[in-house]
């Protein structure tokens, strides 16, 4: 009984350990949104609800995957799905301006 528990004990730990938690599995992650938030705060970019706000309505025959910010660019960039195919819409994040799309 009590190597039952040792064995149990070893497998639930070894399980626990290889769980990343998610600041470890990306540590950029961290970093840009510290980098997004800094922007906004200084004027210098709009709000992520607003570029949503500008191009959701554009992309109504897709699917809404989310965002990404990219500080050196001070862009955002819109994840979208249609019948498979991932696009993307790249935006200028200080004027809410269309930059590319990717279909």
């Amino acid at each position: 009984m009590t190597s039952r528990f040792f064995i149990l004990a070893a497998v639930g730990a070894a399980a626990f350990a290889s769980v990343a938690p998610p600041a470890v599995a990306n540590p950029q992650r961290g970093s840009e949104q510290g980098e997004a938030r800094r922007d906004l705060e200084a004027g210098a970019i709009l709000k992520s609800r607003e570029i949503e706000a500008r191009v959701l309505p554009t992309m109504r025959d897709h699917q809404y995957l989310g965002f990404e910010y990219d500080p050196a660019a001070r862009a955002y960039r819109l994840k979208f799905i249609r019948d498979s195919r991932v696009s993307f819409v790249d935006v200028d994040a200080r004027t809410g301006r269309i930059i590319r799309r990717s279909n």
